[in-house]
């Protein structure tokens, strides 16, 4: 029998995505600087990311059922440190752009696999549990990575940052190559990925909560986007700028505090999926209004929190009928979700407005929300699956 992955080198791992993104961050503007582009065309780094992250997803998923967890997440932490190598050698953005997508490849492996991971060890209530575990965890990948990021990148540059994300993917396999063990069970079901692919399609259930989890992590991602630039203009520095991750981190944390609580007092999935729906919509309002100033952090920290509620009660229920081929199931689910977390930020990126793009995703959040519980309702198996 396999055994269980120790939660704290899981959650590490499934922090890895997010950390390295939010190091990076800071650095945006110094890129701009240095390879003279503009603020849109540097901020599109992140749409470039999040769509290699989203091929990234559906490979290392089907190669985790293929070749086992432990191999795939140790070839992708090797990819994104391949990543991080070009873009130290890098001497025009298209090539930062390559580098980019590769380290984001690379990268995917951390989120898939991770998640992959914990559905082959826990299920119902429990994943919930474990899922909620990894969002505060995650709460805490702000504060690391954009105090971090701007610390270094006000003190060495892009340079500075890419050689830290090189040094952090070499330390991190070095922690799996000697402690995460095989989780993948003997008796998975192999498919082909096109039919798995055509028949999550199928599934309202899974499309619409692969709008909701894009939507959730963009209203996220876009303030990583595009806040560096307004805090540029409000003449504060990187390291200043890297100070508001503690704010994201509460605003998560708390998210994340309060779904266990209501969790325990036997609130179900949907109630709480409503809940966050009111905060990312009462949130993005307030950024809306005051994005030309500091205060804007006020409301983002409602934003976040809206975060830290949803995600982890969409991922632990989103697959439920489809573990009998987690990984590959997974791998889609994923594809699905970062292919529109990328869209979503090129958008992001045309429109530079920050407020605009939370308010646009808080109202498809709204509608999406509302069909999702129409479908539970209508089917009976799903409900069941979403307490």
């Amino acid at each position: 029998m396999n055994k269980k992955p120790h939660i704290g080198l899981i959650l590490v791992l499934i922090m890895f995505p997010q950390i390295v993104e939010t190091i990076y961050s800071p650095v945006l503007p110094h890129l701009a600087s240095t390879f003279e582009v503009s603020v849109s065309t540097a901020a599109q780094t992140l749409s470039i990311y999040f769509s290699a992250f989203a091929f990234g997803v559906i490979f290392w998923g089907r190669v985790a059922d293929l070749i086992g967890r432990r191999l795939a997440m140790l070839i992708g932490l090797c990819t994104y440190g391949l990543g991080c190598i070009l873009a130290l050698l890098a001497t025009d953005f298209n090539i930062i752009m390559l580098a980019r997508f590769v380290s984001a490849f690379g990268a995917a492996a951390g989120s898939v696999v991770t998640q992959t991971m914990l559905r082959d060890s826990y299920d119902g209530n429990e994943l919930v549990k474990v899922f909620t575990l990894m969002g505060m965890g995650i709460s805490l990948s702000p504060v690391i990575g954009l105090i971090s990021g701007g610390f270094i990148a006000d003190y060495a540059g892009y340079v500075g940052v890419f050689s830290v994300l090189l040094l952090l993917a070499a330390i991190l396999y070095l922690m799996t190559l000697s402690a995460l063990p095989e989780t993948c069970p003997e008796n998975i079901t192999k498919i082909n990925l096109l039919t798995l692919l055509m028949r999550m399609l199928k599934d309202s259930h899974i499309r619409y909560n692969a709008i909701l989890v894009a939507l959730f992590n963009l209203v996220l991602f876009s303030y990583y986007s595009l806040a560096p630039f307004i805090f540029s203009k409000l003449n504060f520095s990187s390291t200043e700028f890297g100070y508001t991750g503690i704010a994201l981190a509460c605003g998560s944390l708390l998210g994340s505090l309060l779904n266990k609580r209501l969790l325990q007092a036997q609130y179900t999935s949907q109630a709480l999926l409503r809940l966050a729906c009111g905060l990312v919509l009462f949130g993005s309002s307030g950024v809306y209004v005051l994005q030309d100033s500091v205060w804007l952090l006020a409301p983002m920290l409602i934003v976040v929190m809206s975060y830290g509620i949803a995600i982890p009660n969409i991922l632990a229920h989103a697959l439920a009928q489809y573990k009998e081929v987690a990984g590959s199931a997974g791998a889609v689910f994923g594809l699905l979700y970062y292919l529109l977390l990328g869209a979503g930020l090129a958008i992001t990126g045309v429109l530079n407005n920050l407020g605009l793009v939370l308010m646009l995703s808080a109202v498809i959040i709204l509608v999406c929300t509302v069909q999702l519980h129409r479908t539970v309702q209508i089917n009976p198996t799903v409900q069941k699956n979403s307490r």
